[in-house]
């Protein structure tokens, strides 16, 4: 007889907790259980992922569990239905797409996107063989999700030479638009405006700043410069844009999910189109990956398990990632607004008050992190799963004990959480038995790039379908707006504190 969600949870509360040290002595064979490469290409050239869960509280009869928890939550059916196209936002009425956006998905959504990514590459080819002119520089102004993912892949893939330098511009603070404008030659600079509805304040408010200070520069067609991607290209015409400079994508792709549409055009200016190819090439193999792979050998799924039982079961209040490569700085920023946007809910599908959904999600660079948080990992009262992620290869060309000491101090980490050291002298005494998982790609390129990223958003979906949650909504980034709306509008009242506040600032 099947059991319920509730159930399932049941049982995976009676497990017993045995110590990560007890679980490696109990089992010879635990790291070849918990790790698992994922294998990919680019052209002739193989490469891969290393994905070491084994430094976490898993077993086999948890495993087991959770993967019973799994089937009674339908998540085959879930996973079903999102790469079929069918609605998996309910409260929107929505599909999600992104992985169409990659090959893989429902066959008429896929040839949509074939169609607009070969209009984007055809752009991208007219941009780069001068049909626009020179161009030198391209600022891209989005917010959320419209800025994150372009920003983390053009600051990964596009430190050496890129085609075009981008600079990713989102803060409504005009600091952030003068530094672009500083850093650019505005007679060889184009704009790019990215949102979806062609309407978020903060974009347009950018947009129409940058127009300013192409036209105040001497440029005459200054509209002329701008490049829209939207999902709206009605609304990119009325605002001025020439509609063969406009790159649509659909309307069921999500902003935290766009990287892959047109919002990656930044990324295809700077690295060029084979290398974004390769990006939506990586991301295409995760995706066939945890669309055809079942249980615990499924990679984002396990991942979930994991992050479930540290979130629910022991309490666990955030998760850190702690990228050892520089190039992936911005990732900890970009998992933010994936994993905490998404699943920051706090009632289920039907509405109902919910268990703790999402952890806080932070993290930062090794070694920096080292000496600044890792006291609190290591010492500290809270219990923090951490995940790292480094590559094989090094990204410099500086003398190899550069990467070797980043390497060595990486993976000491993840031994010394779990390790620890007993003191009688109790400043010196550190407990252990703290989780940790480690990705390790053989060398961060566009195509474990778009692996990575992929992975990390099917771990997303994954554990909203465990907890009952909807991942694709985000009602909660609406309430500010609408009352910042309403300060600007005026005549209204609002509590005395926010009055002083305005009064102070000199708003109201």
């Amino acid at each position: 007889m099947a059991v319920t969600c509730n159930e399932a949870w049941e049982k995976i509360t009676l497990h017993q907790d045995p110590s990560l040290k007890e679980l490696f002595a109990d089992d010879p064979e635990r790291v070849e259980k918990l790790s698992a490469r994922l294998e990919l290409t680019r052209g002739d050239v193989a490469t891969g992922i290393l994905f070491d869960w084994s430094k976490t509280h898993l077993t086999d009869d948890l495993l087991s569990d959770f993967e019973e928890l799994a089937l009674a939550c339908g998540f085959d059916d879930m996973r079903e239905k999102l790469f079929a196209g069918e609605v998996v936002n309910p409260t929107e009425g929505r599909a999600a797409e992104h992985s169409a956006l990659r090959g893989v998905g429902k066959e008429s959504s896929v040839e949509e996107a074939d169609a607009l990514r070969e209009r984007m590459r055809l752009m991208v080819g007219a941009m780069h063989e001068g049909a626009f002119g020179e161009i030198k520089h391209l600022i891209h102004i989005g917010i959320g999700g419209s800025a994150l993912g372009p920003a983390l892949a053009v600051d990964a893939l596009a430190r050496d030479l890129p085609v075009v330098d981008v600079h990713v511009v989102s803060n409504i603070d005009g600091v952030a638009l003068e530094e672009a404008f500083e850093a650019c030659d505005p007679a060889t600079t184009f704009i790019a405006v990215a949102s979806k509805t062609f309407t978020t304040i903060e974009t347009m408010t950018n947009a129409q700043s940058a127009l300013k200070w192409l036209a105040d520069s001497g440029v005459e067609d200054s509209t002329g410069r701008v490049i829209a991607l939207t999902a709206a290209p009605e609304k990119a015409v009325e605002w001025g844009v020439d509609e063969t400079r406009i790159l649509p994508f659909a309307e069921s792709v999500g902003g935290r999910y766009s990287l892959w549409s047109s919002i990656g055009f930044p990324v295809a200016i700077a690295v060029g189109w084979e290398d974004f190819q390769a990006i939506l090439d990586g991301a295409a193999r995760v995706d066939e990956h945890f669309r055809d792979t079942d249980g615990r050998k499924n990679l984002p799924l396990r991942a979930a398990f994991a992050d479930l039982y540290y979130s629910r079961i022991k309490g666990a209040q955030t998760r850190a990632v702690f990228a050892y490569d520089e190039r992936l700085r911005l990732l900890p920023d970009y998992l933010q607004q994936l994993e905490m946007e998404s699943n920051g809910k706090s009632v289920t599908v039907e509405g109902h008050p919910t268990e703790p959904t999402a952890p806080i999600t932070w993290g930062g660079v090794g070694t920096d992190a080292q000496h600044a948080v890792f006291q609190l990992l290591h010492q500290g009262t809270h219990l923090i799963p951490v995940d790292f992620i480094a590559s094989v290869e090094a990204g410099d060309t500086l003398d190899a004990a550069h990467h070797h000491i980043l390497l060595m101090n990486c993976f000491a980490q993840g031994a010394a959480l779990m390790a620890g050291k007993s003191s009688d002298d109790p400043h010196r005494n550190y407990p252990g038995d703290r989780p940790s998982a480690t990705i390790l790609v053989d060398d961060l390129d566009a195509t474990t790039f778009g692996a990575l990223v992929a992975f990390h958003e099917h771990r997303t979906f994954a554990n909203a379908v465990l907890m009952n949650i909807n991942p694709f909504d985000q009602f909660g980034v609406e309430l500010g707006k609408e009352i910042a709306k309403k300060i600007e509008a005026g005549g209204e009242r609002f509590d005395p504190s926010t009055e002083a506040l305005l009064k102070a600032a000199g708003v109201s």
